[in-house]
């Protein structure tokens, strides 16, 4: 992956991390829910095709801006703070180079090939 993609990614997750910090919730939250959008994985269990829908759900930043501003319009702090980490995780899954999931397996994402195999 390209040297600027990362140093993009770097500045997102930056920005969620400062909005992390302006939920006013302790940073013990952000560290212990900061794997929670993993979970989502267990949606390989299934099949490939399921596994991509929820991993794709709980990874992708629209999602988590909605949820983030949907607390803000609700004055749900909680889902800012949701928000903020569901953001924040999505960016640093990105700087590892774990991009959106194609349907046909794990391996295959939108940023590039991963795994053992990926040529």
């Amino acid at each position: 992956m390209k040297i600027q993609l990362k140093l993009e990614y770097a500045v997102f997750l930056l920005s969620g991390i400062y909005a992390f910090a302006q939920t006013g919730y302790s940073w013990w939250w952000f560290a212990g829910l900061f794997l929670a959008p993993d979970i989502s994985m267990l949606g390989y269990t299934v099949n490939a095709k399921v596994g991509a829908f929820c991993y794709n759900l709980f990874h992708h930043f629209g999602m988590a801006i909605i949820v983030y501003f949907a607390g803000t319009a609700l004055s749900l702090p909680y889902l800012q703070m949701t928000g903020t980490i569901l953001f924040a995780h999505s960016v640093f899954d990105r700087i590892l180079g774990y991009g959106l999931k194609y349907p046909d397996s794990f391996q295959n994402t939108h940023l590039e090939r991963i795994g053992k195999k990926a040529e």
